[in-house]
């Protein structure tokens, strides 16, 4: 069976919707505030690595875990709507690289289990 990783396309396909998605984010006035003081660099290499290892691809994230990476948003107010507008930016970019609608709804249902330790609740 394979892994969603490779049904997405692997490391290519992540490489590239990740840069389509940060440019999506970067251009939403609703969300763009909470990367003004980040390294977008660094974190457009730690999403990659962390998108692949969500997706089933090699395991080479080193980052924080989902409370501790976000806690510093949460104090800056983000919420619920946020991670709706995480969700939707995430779905459009897999649209439009062509991802099977039954993919994006997987790649959905990964980052809304996360939406509680996101959220640090």
């Amino acid at each position: 069976m394979t892994t969603l990783y490779e049904r997405l396309g692997g490391q290519p396909a992540v490489e590239t919707a990740v840069d389509i998605f940060y440019r999506k984010i970067l251009d939403d006035a609703r969300v763009n505030y909470f990367f003004d003081q980040t390294d977008m660099d660094g974190q457009i290499v730690k999403q990659k690595s962390f998108l692949t290892m969500a997706f089933g691809g090699p395991n080479k994230y080193t980052g924080k875990d989902m409370r501790e990476g976000h806690k510093h948003l949460i104090e800056r107010g983000l919420n619920d709507a946020h991670v709706d507008i995480v969700i939707e930016h995430l779905g459009s970019t897999l649209k439009e690289l062509g991802v099977a609608d039954a993919d994006i709804s997987e790649v959905a249902a990964i980052a809304n289990s996360a939406r509680d330790d996101v959220l640090n609740r």
